[in-house]
């Protein structure tokens, strides 16, 4: 098992550092420049002999290769550089943005994973074949709607129509009601997906029909036996949807216009601030590396045939 967890450790350093590189050259080809479209402003008044002094700070000028090493160092010290735009750390900027979104995307994934589960199940409860391949097919329904739609449509729905939600000065969390259930349902569709065939294959297993013969209900051996068993390949792909679930934050926040890492990202883009860029394409990176290596360690505590295989091939 250490050799393991050595091995996974070193992977997740080469995912972080070829994350780390990809977005800076792809980051650093973009067109336009941040320093130019905040200090070329004529109501700032600066001379060219000025901005050239402020390029010169931010090594703007200085050859790419020491740019790369210049940054790849302080980020491996935790300094994510200054924003041009702001004028401040990005670490400031993170730490005032990131608790909005973190905020958003724990209870939306919860509630993804509540949604699957109950898909799932239900559908193989339900005693009618036409109402469990309707509950079935949901998923596909579910993926299939873009984030940006779905969140203008419950907006249309429940704040315009019904008017149970307003999305004008609405409390601390009732404004987070429909960009929670905008974030959930697009996440919920995979998982209940994986979730309906991992329930299906489980229990064409002979223990199944062991505790049946047994005279266990069918409800009870679902939820008893089958359940952990069908859950396994759900955890894994739950650790894979890190990046969707960032990605579907950050839509749901800017067509919501809720503060966090979603209106950071856009401010960023239209102003090129490589620096702020840099450091969320890094903190996503981190958080997926991190979440599948958890997924990593606690799949072979719920499979104990794992831990015999790895044993015996590490």
């Amino acid at each position: 098992m250490k050799s393991y967890l050595t091995q996974r450790l070193g992977q997740a350093l080469l995912v972080l550092w070829a994350a780390f590189t990809v977005s800076f050259v792809l980051l650093q080809v973009l067109p336009g420049d941040a320093i130019l479209i905040k200090f070329q402003n004529p109501d700032l008044g600066l001379s060219p002999d000025q901005i050239a002094e402020m390029r010169l700070a931010y090594g703007a000028d200085s050859p790419l290769w020491q740019q790369y090493l210049h940054t790849l160092a302080a980020m491996l010290r935790g300094d994510f550089g200054y924003s041009v735009q702001a004028g401040v750390p990005v670490s400031d900027l993170l730490a005032s943005n990131f608790p909005d979104t973190l905020r958003l995307a724990l209870p939306g994934f919860l509630l993804a994973v509540v949604i699957a589960v109950l898909l799932s199940f239900i559908s193989n409860l339900v005693g009618f074949r036409w109402l469990k391949n309707a509950l079935q097919s949901l998923p596909s329904l579910f993926i299939s709607l873009p984030t940006f739609w779905l969140g203008i449509a419950l907006i249309q729905l429940f704040s315009f129509q019904l008017r149970w939600i307003p999305v004008i000065n609405p409390g601390p969390w009732q404004g987070l009601i429909l960009p929670i259930i905008t974030l959930a349902i697009p996440i919920s569709a995979p998982l209940a997906q994986i979730l309906i065939r991992s329930i299906d294959q489980v229990q064409t297993q002979p223990f199944v029909a062991v505790a049946r013969a047994k005279g266990a209900s069918y409800s009870g051996v679902l939820w008893r036996h089958v359940a952990l068993n069908a859950l396994l390949p759900v955890l894994t792909v739950a650790g894979l949807l890190l990046g969707e679930l960032i990605a579907g934050a950050l839509i749901t926040e800017t067509v919501f216009g809720l503060s966090g890492l979603g209106q950071l990202t856009q401010q960023a883009v239209n102003n090129q601030d490589i620096a702020v860029l840099q450091a969320i394409v890094m903190i996503s990176a981190f958080g997926f590396v991190t979440i599948n290596l958890l997924v990593d360690l606690l799949t072979p505590l719920l499979d104990p045939r794992l831990q015999t295989y790895r044993g015996a091939t590490l």
